[in-house]
């Protein structure tokens, strides 16, 4: 019953677009039906449910499997632990202090 549905919308999208471009020349009627093809297809395809059997959903990983070894400071309970020591940077890739201070750009600094 899915295949009788989805060849006849598939057929349907190909005589649609046979009818619309029945005083074109064939390279035009051609190309217009495999568009219509394709359209139909897709919606046949979605209508009769091909392709969407009953995949076994696996459940997904909690942090500690992804993440064996805590302390490394890659999982985000790592980051949310270091927050305020790291300043929410990932470890090793903290940026290196201003040059002249965190003030370096006030306008009463003089250098």
């Amino acid at each position: 019953m899915r295949r009788l549905i989805f060849w006849s919308v598939l057929l349907c999208g190909v005589g649609l677009g046979w009818l619309w471009t029945l005083d074109e020349a064939l390279g035009v009627q051609l190309i217009v039906m495999c568009v219509g093809g394709m359209f139909g297809g897709a919606i046949g395809g979605g209508l009769s449910e091909i392709g969407s059997g009953n995949p076994k959903l696996q459940p997904s990983l909690t942090e500690e499997e992804l993440h064996p070894i805590p302390g490394m400071g890659d999982s985000f309970r790592d980051r949310e632990a270091n927050y305020w020591r790291d300043e929410d940077h990932p470890p090793f890739m903290k940026p290196p202090p201003a040059e002249h201070g965190a003030h370096m750009l006030d306008a009463d600094k003089n250098v």
